[in-house]
């Protein structure tokens, strides 16, 4: 009988070794490895809050990937018949998501958003804005005409995500994606040359909008940092793989959305629009800007997410 080596030297010694051993041996279908990583996953209570739902989401995903498969069809081959190597190789990465709870974006090194991909490390947080989804659109009806957008600005860029969707929506415009960290930046160029939008976004390494002085904008997005102290606290462990700088914002999360909308008059153009997530915040944002028109989005987890403002309505506050 040939040796088995590989798996025992990846799985720690712990109760848990002998799930994996067995599945090494007995596994051997993609049916039988999907049920496999949904039960090690429903017993290791992962977290799910990075591209997928649920445990059985986030197995099909995992599997199709690592057999370079298409992800959005499972059934031609869930039946199908593993070789051993392939078989180690979709274990080992069911076993570091249960047993290191990374999320399953950096285990792959891809986010999705919509049907466009990103390069993603754990120098950037998973992408996951709402605002991609008005960006899909166009911003209309805030936005009259697409083409008439010549400039934009994506302030907190992390992995240039929304950048270069901003990019693909408004062709006429130049954008300018702004991060403090300079580890982020260098996933966003991998992005943006991906995209091959080289000519057309510029990175900028800034603290908040600090570089910008004399820049305007038709539209500035941002995703910024909008977690509260007391959650910050209390994350799930995925959560604590992603830069803490992207994600804490103050006692009350609003740090950065206070900096954003104080300085947003000075760098928007004529009837220029400032679109802003701030998470499941919106009670706390109308308190902190009472008196500020402001219009709330709906997107695909309703209305109280994203946010709207023109430089005008900036101005009258």
């Amino acid at each position: 009988m040939p040796k088995k080596t590989g798996l025992l030297e990846f799985v720690p010694k712990t109760e848990s070794v002998d799930y994996f051993v067995a599945a090494y041996d007995e596994l051997s279908t993609a049916r039988d490895i999907l049920r496999f990583a949904v039960s090690r996953f429903n017993e290791a209570n992962l977290f799910f809050g990075h591209g997928s739902a649920t445990a059985f989401d986030e197995a099909v995903y995992l599997i199709l990937h690592t057999l370079h498969l298409p992800l959005d069809n499972l059934d031609p081959f869930v039946d199908a018949k593993l070789t051993r190597a392939e078989c180690n190789k979709v274990l080992k990465i069911i076993e570091r998501r249960v047993k290191e709870r990374i999320p399953a974006a950096y285990l792959t090194h891809e986010a999705w958003l919509g049907p466009h991909r990103f390069y993603v490390d754990e120098n950037v947080i998973v992408p996951r804005s709402f605002i991609a989804e008005l960006l899909h659109d166009h911003l209309d009806p805030w936005v009259h005409s697409a083409g008439d957008v010549n400039s934009v600005l994506d302030l907190c860029t992390g992995s240039g995500c929304l950048a270069i969707l901003a990019a693909l929506s408004f062709p006429n415009a130049t954008v300018d994606a702004v991060d403090l960290s300079a580890a982020a930046l260098k996933v966003a160029a991998r992005n943006v040359n991906d995209y091959e939008l080289n000519e057309r976004v510029r990175l900028v390494q800034s603290d908040m909008l600090a570089a910008l002085k004399g820049r305007t904008y038709d539209v500035i997005i941002s995703n910024p940092p909008y977690v509260t102290a007391k959650s910050m606290a209390v994350l799930p462990q995925e959560y604590l793989h992603e830069p803490s700088m992207a994600l804490a914002s103050g006692e009350d999360g609003l740090d950065h959305v206070r900096a954003i909308m104080e300085a947003a008059p000075i760098f928007l153009n004529q009837h220029g629009l400032l679109v802003v997530e701030a998470g499941f915040n919106r009670e706390g944002v109308e308190a902190a800007f009472a008196g500020l028109s402001l219009t709330w989005v709906e997107t695909s987890v309703g209305g109280e997410v994203v946010f709207l403002v023109t430089r005008e309505e900036l101005m009258s506050a």
